[in-house]
């Protein structure tokens, strides 16, 4: 396979995760959402003044606690891809109400690309994808 090919090959992986990751948002389920991030995964981002950091588990929590967001609208903005790791951002309007810029750091491990860190700005004064007034 040509280096071409190869890099294609691996942007469509690396989209695959992240088309599965906006699909366990939509549905709201946690497990489904842990397939795609390590297990020693993190998440940072301010909710109001107050920074979210913890282990990327609480992040699956909350996801099963806010449940579906069956309208959530999602954009795969840029894939930078080196080797073996690589970065990825997304903008993801009406997550249950809410409008998020998500930047993510992702490596391939046997094979498989992982999420390895989410960053994350929550967009205020915006209800989906609408400036408030």
């Amino acid at each position: 396979m040509s280096n071409a090919a190869t890099r294609a090959n691996e942007y469509g992986s690396i989209t695959n995760v992240l088309e599965q990751y906006m699909n366990a948002a939509r549905s709201g389920n946690g497990e489904t959402m842990k397939k795609v991030f390590h297990d020693k995964a993190s998440i940072f981002g301010y909710v109001g003044d107050d920074v979210f950091a913890d282990p990327i588990q609480q992040f699956f929590a909350w996801n099963e606690d806010n449940g579906p967001a069956e309208d959530l609208k999602g954009l795969i903005v840029d894939i930078d891809l080196v080797d073996t790791v690589a970065t990825a951002r997304l903008e993801l309007d009406n997550w249950t109400g809410l409008d998020f810029t998500d930047l993510f750091t992702l490596m391939k491990f046997d094979g498989e690309w992982k999420i390895m860190n989410k960053v994350f700005h929550l967009h205020p004064g915006r209800l989906n994808g609408a400036e408030a007034a």
